[in-house]
């Protein structure tokens, strides 16, 4: 049996910062995520996809965000069960809860939080009659390794962010990029619309609005598609096609807890993001509340609320010195603070 304070469902960004977090109030941490590796989406589907909202870093890989928030929990020991689903939690006498995995690996822990962004996921695939046909051969819902398309010629599809987002940095690797989107309007970040706007004047990205792929040609590889635009079909060339239409989340055995659940999303409190069970938590993209933005940056924020919760719930009673860390440091357990403990910046009871 595995026991910490906080049991962590999910080693996403949310998940590993909250290590951290709970690593300054002496709260011992242990993460549970089914991919064989710390990340969610970030290691699994797209580690080199540039990320431009986190404070302080105007542009960062996904992967090396992954490696710094490791590094970054990493002086507070956390553990992990990797390459293991959540399937069972049960509630204990004491008011402790046991998960256990599907390859049955028992977890205890008083405080459960679970970050585990948008769950189980699958690519949203468009609706043309033989792409399976080139899954791997062309066709890839993902972007992992954007050297595969350098001096390639390169269709993206899609409306959001991340069709947004890889235009933009394929732009300066592909030979030639092309984005095509059913409306002429975007979901994506302004300044990201801008930029492809930009990008198109200065004829370093294709733009064909509003319209779609209807078809993908090609003896074993794509070697074209077939666009519809309005009354007109469009047929080029490329080399790779590239649907980017987000994630169909589901929650998986999650679902199953008892938990209020509402579009593939548990509802929480916003005082502390807790469940609607006593001593469990929903952090990041797998909570919904009144208000709720799907970003990093909020899932940090929720998270570190979380953890005050936690330790309230652990030392009832205890009063908490809470101190910017430039003042207590952030040297582990050592006993290395004591001087700098002296300077306290504010008391919370």
């Amino acid at each position: 049996m595995i026991q910490t304070d906080i049991l962590i469902i999910g080693a996403g960004p949310t998940g590993l910062f909250t290590v951290f977090e709970a690593g300054l109030l002496k709260l011992r941490c242990h993460l549970i995520d089914a991919l064989p590796q710390p990340g969610g989406q970030c290691s699994e589907l797209y580690p080199k996809k540039p990320i431009y909202d986190i404070p302080g870093l105007p542009e960062i890989l996904a992967g090396d965000l992954t490696k710094n928030l490791l590094d970054q929990g990493k002086q507070f020991q956390p553990g992990f069960t990797l390459g293991e689903r959540a399937d069972t939690i049960e509630k204990q006498d004491d008011g402790s809860f046991i998960v256990t995995t599907n390859k049955g690996t028992k977890h205890q822990a008083p405080i459960v939080a679970i970050a585990g962004g948008l769950g189980s996921f699958e690519p949203r695939k468009p609706l043309i009659e033989n792409i399976a046909n080139y899954e791997d051969k062309g066709v890839a819902y993902f972007i992992k390794n954007p050297e595969v398309y350098r001096d390639k010629r390169v269709v993206i599809s899609g409306g959001g962010d991340s069709a947004l987002d890889w235009s933009i940095f394929l732009a300066d690797i592909a030979s030639e990029v092309t984005l095509i989107h059913r409306r002429n309007e975007f979901r994506g970040a302004l300044d990201s619309v801008e930029k492809v706007q930009e990008l198109k004047l200065l004829n370093k990205i294709n733009l064909i609005t509003p319209a779609e792929v209807t078809g993908i040609h090609g003896d074993h590889h794509v070697e074209a598609i077939t666009v519809k635009k309005g009354e007109e079909e469009l047929y080029l060339e490329t080399d790779f096609f590239i649907p980017l239409f987000g994630l169909s989340p589901k929650l998986g055995p999650i679902g199953n807890w008892g938990l209020d659940i509402e579009k593939n999303a548990i509802k929480v409190n916003t005082l502390d993001y807790q469940t609607n069970i006593p001593g469990i938590f929903a952090i990041g993209d797998v909570n919904t509340y009144e208000g709720k933005l799907k970003l990093i940056l909020c899932g940090f924020h929720e998270a570190t609320l979380m953890c005050q919760s936690a330790y309230k719930i652990l030392n009832p009673g205890k009063k908490y010195v809470l101190k910017y860390t430039t003042v207590s440091g952030i040297n582990g357990f050592d006993g290395t603070r004591k001087e700098a403990e002296k300077a306290v910046v504010k008391a919370i009871v």
